[in-house]
């Protein structure tokens, strides 16, 4: 049986806690990542294939290349928007562990970051990194799978050309059949399901939308997705004791977590089965959007910057630019300005691309070389997975032993470290003593040994005023001894003249 690696948070089929995805961040820091891993996961198993979770970070140790190199016949790595400047280390790493593979490195749906005008000035520092990264990969494979014009394009400029644009693993989580979206008519009792972006906020009103949205649609409910939001809606603040506010829902003071109307979710099966229950989602996170249009649910998406526009432009996704909408933008106005016809057109084509990669890099997959994914599917089913995650009431919920016990780890190494930076100041105070010490001895003795300098000097001074005094004295027995000498010679001389 083929064994494939695949770097991903978590396998589909692990049921984890919610301490435990916070506890070891098993989204990436947003589970939006889990989306694109388990379809790619969901793709490639097939009947002689098994898939095996890498997790999301990278061990690059020679130990490590040795073992997946012994274990594995191929390494996948499907990524999102991993040419950034703040990825740069990890890209890094993974390329270092992918310069010591012997066998086949897949990429998918890799992505660069950029401004929605597509200007990649500001990756100008990352190119080594990338040039780096992708000749490893391509040393590996036939070519690199990437989401969307821009990226095929940048790769193209640094001078890679075996380049397919795919898309994301995500879109594809039923192969080529896509679901029928779900047409509705948006009412003040409606159902909406929104996703928001803090490194959005300088493109647009985002708090403004989502503000109008809650305000008109009683029934709305935000979906985060990043670990600080999971660590929130465990935790909890102090920021409504405080008085602290912010319009944008990253406290415990906002309204819509007062109101309890902010899930995270942690698993892609139970957050896109929780999204068939509504009527409309529409925000900022591409992800969130692609979760919601997998359950059939009408979805739009606001675009803010290139790794969202080019996966909308790719599969026809219905977006509209955040910085040409107006805070008071109306849900309504988004859905029926959506067409999702091309989308559902283009998406069997759309997939055939997907495969012709996937061929290309020898690659079976579970819609052609399988059953459609239907174990995979049936497996999942069978799970207990956790539903997303709901604001903390201050009830016990049943993770009030890991709260206690994480806030004694917490203080515990706190302490540790309290400990190890008195030891070390203690030492360093010890020594820093010891120098003045030895230094004031040291001054001492230059004191000591300056007043014999002086002494010396005095001395010096008595011993030179006797010699002036006895040359003198010289001077002058010697004048007057010639004096009457001189006078006659000075005559005599006077005469002649």
């Amino acid at each position: 049986m083929k064994q494939i690696l695949i770097r991903s948070g978590k396998s589909p089929f692990r049921v984890a806690t919610p301490t435990e995805f916070v506890q070891q961040d098993l989204i990436g820091t947003n589970t939006g990542n889990l989306i694109f891993s388990d379809s790619a996961h969901k793709m490639l198993t097939t009947p002689d294939t098994e898939v095996t979770s890498n997790g999301i970070r990278t061990d690059h140790s020679a130990e490590r290349a040795a073992e997946i190199n012994e274990r594995y016949d191929a390494f996948v790595v499907p990524l999102a928007n991993a040419f950034r400047p703040s990825f740069q280390a990890s890209l890094d790493r993974l390329s270092t562990l992918i310069e010591q593979l012997r066998i086949p490195v897949i990429v998918f749906g890799v992505g660069a970051q950029a401004p929605d005008d597509y200007d990649t000035e500001q990756l100008g520092p990352l190119a080594d990194s990338v040039r780096r990264f992708a000749r490893a990969v391509l040393e590996r494979s036939a070519s690199i799978g990437v989401r969307g014009e821009l990226t095929a394009s940048y790769l193209r400029d640094l001078g890679f050309h075996d380049v397919d644009i795919i898309g994301c693993p995500s879109m594809f989580l039923h192969g080529d059949r896509f679901p029928e979206i779900r047409a509705t008519e948006l009412t003040s009792s409606s159902r909406i399901a929104l996703n928001l972006s803090p490194d959005a906020i300088p493109v647009g009103d985002i708090s403004g939308i989502a503000r109008h949205a809650w305000e008109r649609y009683p029934d709305l409910t935000y979906y985060a997705q990043n670990l600080v939001d999971a660590e929130l809606l465990l935790w909890g603040d102090t920021t409504p004791e405080s008085g602290y506010d912010d319009p944008f829902p990253l406290q415990l003071s906002h309204a819509l977590l007062q109101e309890n109307k902010v899930r995270m979710p942690l698993d892609p099966a139970t957050w896109i089965d929780e999204l068939r229950g509504y009527d409309f989602a529409f925000g900022t996170r591409i992800h969130g959007n692609v979760a919601a249009l997998l359950a059939g649910t009408p979805s739009v998406v606001l675009t803010h910057d290139s790794r969202t526009l080019e996966l909308c432009r790719y599969f026809d996704i219905p977006h509209r630019p955040l910085a040409e909408l107006s805070g008071d933008t109306d849900p309504r106005d988004l859905y029926e300005g959506a067409d999702f016809s091309a989308m559902i057109k283009g998406h069997s084509e759309r997939f055939e691309r997907m495969v012709a990669f996937l061929d290309r890099n020898g690659l079976q997959n579970a819609y052609t070389h399988g059953d459609g994914g239907a174990a995979f599917d049936a497996r999942l089913a069978s799970l207990d997975l956790p539903p997303s995650m709901p604001v903390w009431d201050g009830e016990d919920d049943g993770q009030m032993r890991y709260r206690i016990s994480r806030l004694r780890e917490r203080i515990t190494a706190a302490d540790v470290k309290a400990r190890e930076r008195a030891t070390k100041q203690a030492k360093e105070t010890k020594d820093l003593r010891a120098k003045l010490t030895a230094a004031e001895r040291r001054a001492t003795d230059t004191a000591a040994q300056l007043d014999v300098v002086r002494q010396e000097l005095a001395a010096s001074r008595k011993q030179l005023a006797a010699v002036e005094r006895r040359v003198t004295g010289i001077e002058k027995r010697v004048l007057v001894r010639l004096g009457p000498a001189l006078r006659r010679r000075t005559r005599k001389s006077t005469s002649k003249d």
